[in-house]
């Protein structure tokens, strides 16, 4: 065709683009797509470069950087491991040129670290060899769809669509593709819906140099449901899939249109993206790279400015940012949607109730630290998310410490006093002190500033007696029994059952939950004890101590075949402790269980994580006597975060409780932890466990047996597939007790006292 009759044609289709309307933007495209094979590429390349330098100079407030598309989304947690912000690395393969560049591709960015996604065609001018797909994901890259034969016509039609996604869900099968990219960045969104992907990739959130220019202005994915469909939480390819746009200029953009020599509006962009926490994702094509030997065409650039950025993303921001494949950030996007759909789901269900706590005055006394202590942290945040207005009455530990602190709706006062172990007269003073003084704060408040509702966590169990003034005026009063006072006493004390201090001590929580109007407490264990001596059992409320939803995020499927891992016993087996260092929790059996179980595991180690203790350096010193020191990894007092990682770190978990009274009723939290990552754990057989797992739903032990631990830790070494079959059976127990369940029982609980 003549250069002169293109250039009007082409004039006209602009003119139809200059119309914001996406029927004409749709025809414009028609027209272009039909047009396009009748002229020589290098012609078109020539004229979309001259129309994008005359584009770039009227379009400098909107790209690369769109103002506004920093906000992240309603309620955004962050991404996984704290991570600052994420790099998402894709490749678009369009010609048999791109497709033989691949594996130089593939190992430019293993040289550096990195992983990406590689889109093909399916139906396009080449075929893709199964050998490299295998190769590429046995690498540990991905594998997508780009189009199906990338000619610009695959949303000429809605017909046409359905009937070339049928093909394009073949190849997803075919080739275990889990996401999208159309040709040419041409989308319909709500088309999509009838692809079989757990997301899509065609959109952006800044690039008026597309032929659909119109972009989603974020920085982060985000999820796209099915029209008039009810936004519940289901497999993405039935009920939605995640978006996930592009946030850099695209290559060919940036080197074949623009004339670009460096990388460095890549840079300025990544370094805006990264201060506001979002989504580095970078399109680019194998096509268009030049590697070293091979002469370079017009049409290409420098495969070496791609090496260029990936380095300054790795030595600028080591350590800060989330590495993750497409697959992995959608993974994420629908594991926070499932979180939250459950949420608001047990929430609707209970909202006629829920919704009386609205407006409602709380205060909370408890004889701990605020937000530290985990429980009532959440407890607060579950009554403040539905209106409540909250003043937390809590133990100052220093200057570290703010007096006054206020957290959205939960406003904190914090006492100057610190929790100090050690004898019986220790504790008493220290409990009266506060006593006296959550007592003297309420009454003083109370004259300003009604309560509605006193929630009391023990220990003290007497400190329910601080909210005397608030009850007479007509609130409501809960006493939240984290541990039983007479068992945990008998336990640090090793006092008699019938000693004096026991018997007061069941007296006074006898007295105390008398004068609650509702009782709270941890597990079915503590419940009959309770009731068993100071009251009837409908005035109690079982609220689990479920580790948190959005820090344990679950993990199903099976665990990570442990024998095949360390097998040939050149790599260490983790065994993982974490909790109290105190006698009663064991740490001394797990040292012996060790001693026993390296003569047949040599490559066995036990981590450690949790804060110095006389017991521990105690044990550790007879630890170093025997050489066992060499086998232990001490990681100190760690964070949810920290606990998160050593966790997805070992190969097993270990509860190697000692046998008391108190260790007999208690439920430890631990074990929910390591099976919502999908751990196997080893647990004492004592009641506090079996009334919610059956024998074959942990891995047991005679409590207080060091012989027989060692013995199940070999056993679980040498039996993974066993293992994991119990790890699954263990899930749908933790399921039945996620916080999203025991959350919506404490707030059904305490709106019945209204």
């Amino acid at each position: 065709m003549h250069t002169g009759a293109f250039n009007t044609l082409w004039a006209v289709v602009l003119m139809f683009g200059a119309i914001a309307s996406s029927r004409y933007l749709m025809l414009r495209n028609r027209i272009y797509y039909r047009l396009k094979p009748l002229v020589p590429q290098a012609l078109r390349t020539a004229i979309r470069r001259k129309l994008a330098m005359r584009l770039r100079k009227r379009i400098g407030e909107v790209w690369p950087i769109m103002p506004g598309s920093e906000r992240p989304p309603e309620n955004w947690p962050g991404w996984p491991e704290e991570k600052k912000f994420a790099v998402v690395l894709t490749h678009d393969v369009e010609s048999n040129a791109g497709l033989q560049k691949c594996r130089s591709l593939m190992q430019l960015e293993l040289d550096l670290g990195f992983r990406s996604s590689f889109n093909f065609i399916p139906e396009g001018s080449y075929r893709v060899p199964a050998q490299l797909r295998e190769e590429l994901t046995a690498r540990g890259f991905e594998v997508g769809i780009h189009d199906l034969k990338h000619d610009g016509h695959l949303f000429s039609s809605y017909r046409g669509f359905k009937r070339r996604s049928v093909r394009i869900n073949d190849y997803a099968r075919e080739w275990g593709a889990s996401g999208f990219r159309s040709g040419f960045m041409l989308r319909n969104l709500d088309w999509l819906h009838d692809l079989d992907v757990q997301y899509d990739a065609s959109t952006f959130d800044t690039d008026p140099f597309e032929p659909q220019p119109d972009g989603h202005h974020t920085i982060f994915p985000f999820w796209v449901p099915r029209p008039n469909g009810n936004g519940s939480a289901a497999p993405a390819s039935s009920e939605g899939y995640v978006e996930l746009p592009y946030t850099l200029a695209q290559d060919s953009t940036l080197f074949v249109l623009l004339g670009e020599t460096t990388p460095e509006i890549w840079m300025r962009k990544l370094d805006w993206i990264a201060e506001h926490g979002g989504m580095v994702l970078l399109d680019t094509h194998s096509d268009y790279m030049c590697f070293g030997g091979s002469p370079q065409t017009a049409k290409e650039y420098p495969a070496a400015l791609y090496r260029e950025f990936l380095t300054y993303v790795k030595t600028k921001y080591a350590g800060e940012y989330w590495h993750a494949l497409p697959q992995e950030v959608a993974g994420h996007v629908i594991q926070i949607r499932s979180s939250r759909a459950s949420v608001r789901k047990c929430d609707e269900l209970a909202s006629p109730k829920i919704r009386r706590l609205r407006g409602r005055r709380v205060a909370v006394l408890l004889f701990s630290h605020y937000p530290a202590d985990p429980r009532p942290r959440r407890e607060a945040e579950a009554l403040a998310a539905h209106g409540a207005n909250i003043d937390v009455i809590c133990l100052r530990d220093g200057d570290g410490e703010a007096a006054l602190e206020t957290y959205g709706s939960i406003n904190v006062t914090r006492v100057r006093l610190k929790r100090h172990r050690g004898g019986k007269l220790g504790y008493v003073g220290q409990y009266a002190a506060f006593v006296l003084i959550s007592f003297f704060y309420l009454a003083s408040r109370s004259l300003t500033r009604r309560y509605d509702l006193v929630h009391v966590h023990n220990m003290p169990d007497v400190l329910v007696f601080g909210a005397i003034v608030p009850k007479f005026l007509g609130a409501k009063v809960i006493l939240d029994l984290h541990d039983p006072m007479p068992e945990l006493m008998q336990t640090i004390f090793k006092l008699p059952e019938d000693s004096f201090s026991v018997l007061v001590l069941k007296r006074l929580e006898k007295w105390s939950i008398r004068f609650a109007d509702l009782v709270l407490t941890v597990n079915l264990a503590c419940k009959k004890i309770y009731s068993s001596r100071s009251c009837h059992p409908d005035k109690i409320k079982v609220v689990i101590n479920s580790p948190d939803d959005d820090v344990f995020r679950f993990q199903s499927g099976d665990v990570r075949d442990v024998n095949g891992k360390n097998g040939d016993g050149t790599k260490p087996f983790g065994i993982l402790y974490h909790g109290s260092l105190v006698h009663r929790n064991g740490f001394d059996l797990a040292l012996e269980s060790l001693e026993k179980v390296r003569k047949t595991i040599p490559s066995v180690r036990l981590k450690v994580c949790g804060g110095r203790t006389a017991f521990f350096e105690e044990v550790m010193k007879s630890a170093q006597q025997r050489g066992l020191d060499r086998n232990v990894d001490y990681l100190g007092p760690c964070n949810l975060n920290e606990i998160v990682e050593a966790i997805e770190d070992c190969d097993l978990g270990i509860i190697p409780n000692h046998r008391n009274i108190f260790t007999e009723i208690n439920t430890p939290t631990r074990i929910f932890e390591y099976l919502a990552l999908a751990k196997p754990v080893i647990a004492p057989k004592t009641r506090g466990i079996q009334d919610y797992f059956g024998n074959d739903d942990l891995i047991f032990f005679e409590v207080g047996d060091a012989d027989d631990l060692a013995r199940k830790i070999a056993f679980a070494y040498s039996h993974p597939g066993y293992v994991a079959e119990t790890v699954k059976r263990g899930q749908a127990v933790y399921l039945s007790h996620t916080w999203s369940r025991e959350r919506l029982t404490l707030l059904n609980s305490i709106s019945e006292l209204f």
